[in-house]
């Protein structure tokens, strides 16, 4: 037999190769996808050759990741629960997708993931999975009750380590998760499974500070930071043309610089409990306000309530790992379309975790100062005077509700004691 492992070097897949080796009598090929995770990387194909794998894929996905997943996200305006800007969400969908093209070219029975059987991930890949190679066997040990009755908790898995001389961060005193890309970093489990416990102390200074800064470390004076925008997407920083990956590394620069898309929430996961996280998404938080900031100027009245209205739906579909399925694709196909004039420049000002607005400009701004000027209206486009029937016929269903109420206000219901 053999099988493709998602492959990270974290405690959990470090024991998973061997186990599934041992358990399924497998040759386990070990691929990881470099999405951002910088230092991480170092030394892993030696790790993963010497912990048991037969073979070792590490494939730099960066600007596929940016352009083709954040980026389209982006535009979507996406954010689930409005705080979570989906950066570990929006990463599985490639990942899987990438494990499906290894396995086809390897000639794999299967594929394997460390997702805990709590968790969103195991969702999200078997159902790219699904949708991409519906053929493939899928393998999660953390579902076989062979694998939890051996290792039932983190402590057990760090003590394997240990034993084996299997590198790894996390540890008994520093019991918590990590997930790093070039969208954000996520912090979980652990001393976080206290909603209680305040993450942003000082004395986690070095804990949960990876990619920026605490608000109140970040420089005394604010920075200003031009996006120059084209069809939705961002492609020059400060006047300089940047890739979607230069584009997402100069941001998470500035961003980290001073603080900002930092969150600490209590989220519902898609299998039904709620969960504490915590993130770092400073580029990311960047480029989704100041695209917000361009649409505001471009973008049709209607057009733009449509789509927001199915923000929610968007971000849903990318929580739960539907990012191949039909329903996401015709959404997109649709957002692409609103997107065709958000084109021009935004002028954001960072300053200790704030990002603010700090102008707009568009070649194709459908913005009017003549005509929305309070002063007299220089276009000749807007007659007060129409507002009057405008008005009369829009509150003409609210004169007949008060009429068949007896021209009563409805009466307020008592609050409880």
């Amino acid at each position: 037999m053999k099988i493709v492992l998602a492959y990270s070097g974290g405690l959990d897949t470090s024991v998973l190769l061997s186990w599934i080796k041992a358990a399924h009598r497998a040759q386990v090929i070990a691929f990881c996808a470099n999405i951002g995770q910088q230092g991480e990387l170092r030394g892993l194909k030696a790790k993963a050759l010497r912990t048991g794998a037969s073979k070792v894929y590490i494939d730099d996905l960066q600007e596929e990741f940016a352009r083709d997943f954040i980026f389209p996200m982006i535009r979507a305006g996406a954010v689930y629960e409005g705080q979570y800007f989906l950066g570990t969400s929006i990463a599985r969908p490639l990942i899987a997708r990438r494990m499906v093209e290894i396995a086809r070219k390897e000639r794999a029975d299967a594929i394997a993931h460390g997702a805990t059987g709590k968790g969103n991930d195991q969702v999200r890949f078997e159902l790219t999975a699904a949708a991409l190679a519906p053929d493939l066997q899928v393998i999660a040990p953390w579902r076989d009750a062979r694998f939890r009755a051996e290792f039932p908790g983190r402590a057990e898995m760090i003590a394997y380590c240990l034993k084996h001389r299997i590198p790894v961060t996390a540890s008994v005193k520093k019991p918590f998760s990590m997930d790093r890309n070039l969208l954000h970093i996520s912090y979980e489990a652990g001393i976080l499974e206290d909603p209680w416990l305040d993450a942003s102390d000082r004395k986690f200074r070095g804990s949960f500070t990876t990619l920026s800064v605490f608000p109140e470390d970040a420089p005394g004076r604010p920075e200003f930071v031009t996006l120059d925008f084209e069809a939705g997407d961002c492609v020059a920083v400060n006047g300089r043309k940047l890739s979607p990956l230069g584009v997402m590394r100069a941001l998470n620069q500035l961003g980290g610089k001073h603080g900002v898309g930092r969150v600490d929430m209590v989220e519902n996961r898609y299998v039904g409990m709620k969960s504490r996280g915590v993130y770092e998404t400073p580029g990311g938080a960047i480029l989704h306000f100041a695209h917000r900031q361009m649409e505001s100027l471009t973008m049709d009245r209607e057009a733009m309530h449509l789509r927001d209205s199915l923000i929610p739906r968007y971000a849903e579909l990318v929580y739960y790992g539907y990012w191949f399925a039909p329903e996401r694709l015709a959404l997109q196909a649709l957002i692409e379309e609103t997107q065709r004039n958000v084109t021009g420049t935004v002028r954001v000002k960072l300053y200790k975790g704030n990002i603010m607005a700090a102008g707009r400009k568009s070649p194709v701004s459908l913005y009017n100062a003549r005509m929305a000027t309070m002063e007299a209206d220089a276009t000749g486009a807007y007659n007060p005077d129409d507002a009057t029937g405008f008005i009369r016929l829009n509150g003409l269903r609210l004169k007949m509700a008060a009429g068949a109420a007896g021209g009563q206000p409805a009466a307020r219901k008592k609050s409880r004691p």
